[in-house]
């Protein structure tokens, strides 16, 4: 189970991911959007889309940063592996409760709001089960570990982001994995389910950053005149047959 788990599943996850990807993008380029509802109601989407998603944006950050980047370049550059887990547990909880609250409204909104409940399909309710499993599990890591931050197994750079980054050196340190913690093992395992689904539910959105938006031209508004241009014959009304001029 331990090898199925932490040697073949995570290639799966990025099998799912990258090959899901490419067949969505292909064949399904004209679904491959959020399915926006704020037509139907845009008071909660107001308040629940911004949380969520500057929440979950310091979740990712949050997650790379302690994945990615060795303990020991942090002590290199002289920070304390107590200053680091009170900055990240900190950091965490404000996301984590920023994420919680904003899905939270999205969800209340998505059911409570009948043309928003009635778009809701199958996958979008599979895909904010798994989403919800996620954040819950990974707030309960973070509150263990601003509880007892010099408990058993508190710092996960020496066993889950060793095996994290052995993944993509195609050795999975399947050992560094199995010395983690019960909560860390349910963790992950929710999290490489949920990039499984991405390719095949609306967060397939998160691969379309809009940077064009950043360079393209300004759109330029003009009123309208209302004056004749000179020369030209006098105005008509609008539903006035061609021919007949503007008595007025």
């Amino acid at each position: 189970m331990n090898i199925f788990l932490w040697g073949v599943l995570p290639y799966i996850a990025l099998i799912s991911v990258i090959g899901g990807t490419i067949w969505r993008y292909r064949y399904d380029k004209f679904g491959w959007t959020t399915r926006s509802s704020e037509l139907y109601e845009s008071r909660l989407l107001r308040f629940g889309s911004p949380l969520f998603h500057y929440g979950i944006l310091a979740v990712i950050a949050g997650h790379a940063i302690g994945l990615v980047i060795p303990q020991s370049w942090t002590d290199a550059v002289g920070i304390t592996e107590t200053m680091y887990h009170m900055v990240a547990a900190i950091g965490g909880i404000i996301a984590a409760v920023a994420t919680l609250l904003g899905v939270g409204i999205l969800i209340y909104r998505r059911r409570t709001t009948g043309p928003v409940f009635m778009a809701t399909t199958r996958n979008d309710k599979l895909m904010y089960a798994v989403l919800v499993a996620a954040l819950i599990a990974g707030s309960y890591i973070t509150l263990v570990g601003m509880i007892d931050p010099h408990g058993e197994g508190v710092n996960y750079r020496e066993t889950v982001s060793p095996w994290f980054r052995s993944v993509f050196y195609f050795q999975p340190d399947i050992s560094s994995m199995e010395a983690a913690p019960l909560r860390f093992h349910i963790h992950v395992v929710i999290g490489m389910v949920m990039f499984m689904l991405v390719p095949f539910t609306r967060l397939v959105h998160i691969f379309t950053a809009p940077l064009h938006y950043l360079f393209r031209p300004y759109i330029v508004y003009r009123s309208k005149d209302t004056r004749p241009a000179p020369g030209n014959a006098p105005s008509r009304r609008g539903w006035a047959p061609i021919g007949v001029k503007d008595r007025d």
